[in-house]
């Protein structure tokens, strides 16, 4: 029997309790789609059957998924529950050799998708889905690329599918700093590069550049490296790269990585000088932007670093962001770097179909928009579901995207994206060159082979 979507107890008694910051649709009511809602929940009915979901959301972010699950719960009958678990990535491996794995894993990487799809542990994912998400995400193709891996019998498929996406191409900046001084957010690299050298003919330091990050100093350095691979080369070398099928010490690697040098070996284009930029801890560095006066203009980071702004500090007012801009001569799009999370299916059923269904409508990225810390790039979504402005300002640059790439030291070997990569950056702002530092990381991958 079909049934009409009506919610109501159950819901409520779901999700009492839970934090404030949660937002828990009223029906009918707010910039959902309700009307794709009800048309869900009529098309489909599983009274009593589990779907279990396994994945690395914990704390309020658990909370603002299992709102979503009371959702799914309440349209179809069915009894999804979410677990959330802080070594997911070992939790699901083990589970699966063991044969007794969640209907659905989310998963915070798509190198453990391809090896759980290699392994034989997940159920490929329709083509309809893959057709789906190259019609309706924003440089879709990008993630149908990002979630296909290859299984046990070496066949290409679509294994993962991208729900919940952060970004990193991102400039942080002070806009009552901006106007004292008659800036404009730049458009294009070209500007962003004229707005850096303007900064300093008017006497001021453009930007706040810190490494440290105690024994994972030097990551933020491949974040610029990767977003200038993007927006130097074509995103098919960028793919050879993080497959070393382009060499690490390559000419268009070297050259992004001289491009990170631009910004951060020029004593006058930093605080503190070059030389400060390794010593510099990247949870203090963007502080400068807030020094009276200014330490610098201007400071890099992805989306997560309004969590380091001073106390009090209120984002779209007391700091912006604007779209870490691509080149306008080298014609490449406008390219997004970032990561996210993608579900997969370990145990195939019928409602486990019905749930990745619900995942495809509007409805459920609207309600999930509602919630902190979500973002889509779907494009029929409502933008005004966003639970504020900034949210809904990171959207668009997901769904302005032409090219969506993962963070690329996540996708390479450990010992290389999260080792060699990370101290050759650090040696390179040290003062060693870039072919040597590209060199020496290329050997240490050949010694992984």
């Amino acid at each position: 029997m079909k049934r009409r979507f009506y919610i109501g107890v159950a819901l409520g008694a779901l999700v009492a309790g839970m934090a404030q910051a949660q937002t828990v649709p009223t029906p009918g009511e707010g910039p959902f789609d309700w009307d794709g809602y009800n048309a869900f929940a009529v098309a489909s009915d599983f009274p009593g059957e589990s779907v279990t979901i396994l994945g690395p959301w914990l704390a309020g972010e658990a909370e603002a998924f299992n709102i979503l699950v009371g959702l799914f719960n309440e349209a179809t009958g069915a009894n999804a529950t979410y677990v959330g678990s802080d070594s997911m990535e070992q939790q699901i491996v083990i589970d699966a050799e063991a044969g007794s794995p969640p209907n659905i894993a989310v998963f915070p990487q798509p190198g453990l998708t391809a090896n759980m799809a290699a392994g034989g542990f997940l159920t490929p994912l329709s083509e309809e889905t893959a057709g789906w998400v190259t019609d309706n995400y924003a440089a879709g193709q990008s993630w149908v690329d990002l979630g296909t891996a290859a299984g046990p019998d070496g066949t290409d498929a679509l294994y993962g599918f991208f729900f919940n996406v952060n970004v990193k191409s991102l400039v942080w900046y002070v806009p009552e700093t901006f106007e004292d001084f008659g800036y404009e957010v730049p458009q294009t690299m070209e500007e962003l590069k004229a707005l850096t050298e303007q900064m300093v003919e008017d006497g001021e330091t453009p930007w706040c550049i810190g490494l440290g990050s105690g024994g994972a100093t030097g990551w933020p350095a491949t974040d610029w490296v990767e977003d200038l691979m993007l927006r130097t080369q074509p995103p098919e070398t960028y793919d050879a790269w993080v497959t070393n099928e382009l060499a690490f010490d390559s000419p268009e690697v070297v050259g992004a990585i001289e491009e990170f040098g631009w910004f951060a070996l020029n004593d006058d284009y930093v605080a503190g000088g070059a030389g400060s930029v390794a010593a510099t801890d990247f949870r203090d560095s963007p502080k400068g932007l807030f020094d009276a006066p200014p330490q610098c203009m201007m400071h890099r980071q992805a989306s997560f670093i309004p969590a380091y702004f001073p106390e009090g500090t209120e984002v779209g007012l007391d700091a912006d962001f604007f779209y870490f801009p691509a080149y306008e001569g080298k014609d490449l799009g406008q390219p997004v770097q970032g990561a996210g999370t993608l579900m997969g299916v370990t145990k195939d059923s019928a409602a486990t179909q019905a749930f990745l269904r619900f995942l495809q409508t509007p409805f459920a990225h609207e309600v999930m928009m509602a919630q902190p810390g979500f973002l889509t790039p779907l494009t029929a979504a409502n933008p005004e579901a966003y639970i504020d402005d900034t949210q809904r300002a990171l959207g668009e640059v997901l769904t302005n995207a032409t090219t969506f790439r993962f963070d690329g030291s996540d996708l390479m070997p450990g010992g290389v994206g999260a080792g060699t990569f990370w101290t050759g950056m650090v040696e390179y702002v040290g003062g060693k060159s870039a072919q040597d530092v590209a060199g020496e990381i290329q050997q240490s991958w050949d010694a992984l082979k």
